[in-house]
């Protein structure tokens, strides 16, 4: 089953750079292609995944991401971006975003990151889960933040918010891949959230730790 997607990106070249690769691997469609978030808001189609630019002219990405997910419920949603600073990182994962990834990239982690968040992951490049790591790291706690995690929890939530893969957190922390999964599960259940990237967002925003 081939994965889905849409592009949301205004620099034509860069759009139909992205366009040629994807169509040029089978695992991938590219469903449509827009150069303005209201186009995309207007006309698009479900699919997989919205690798969504995150400076837009007149809507930006980020104030899209909401609407395009009200649009499309299923849909995962990459931002793409030549910006790596903390506000916008944070914003983007606070308004929904699955994934957040630089566009000077390597094509290839490009299309691994498609298909990570295809599975439920939340791709970040290198750079950006190291300031996401850190903004978690270096700032206090908020009193109003304790949602009795387990140590082994707070271990997981860590990793997660690094956008480490399942596997790879179970490489790291020497257990199963089904029991990353449950961690998952309790962590969801005490946040009150549904998804990796809301649990990113809750745990950056809150400084839950």
């Amino acid at each position: 089953m081939k994965i889905s997607v849409g592009i949301v990106e205004d620099n034509k070249d860069y759009r139909e750079s992205l366009t040629w690769l994807l169509a040029s691997e089978g695992e991938f469609t590219v469903d449509w292609t827009f150069d303005s978030a209201e186009l995309a808001l207007a006309h698009s189609t479900g699919v997989d995944v919205i690798l969504l630019d995150i400076n837009l002219p007149d809507m930006p990405g980020i104030e899209a991401i909401a609407h395009l997910k009200k649009k499309h419920p299923a849909v995962r949603i990459i931002m793409l971006t030549i910006l790596e600073d903390d506000v916008n990182v944070v914003k983007s994962i606070e308004n929904g975003a699955d994934g957040y990834v630089l566009k000077k990239t390597n094509p290839l982690k490009i299309m691994e990151a498609l298909r990570q968040v295809y599975e439920g992951g939340s791709p970040l490049t290198p750079s950006i889960a190291k300031q996401l790591l850190n903004i978690f790291k270096f700032n206090a706690p908020l009193p109003e933040s304790d949602y009795r995690l387990t140590l082994r929890e707070k271990e997981v939530l860590t990793l997660i918010v690094s956008g480490e893969s399942t596997e790879d957190i179970a490489n790291k922390l020497f257990i199963s891949a089904e029991t990353v999964r449950n961690h998952f599960r309790h962590i969801y259940e005490k946040l009150q959230v549904h998804t990796r990237s809301q649990a990113v967002s809750k745990a950056i925003k809150e400084r839950i730790k």
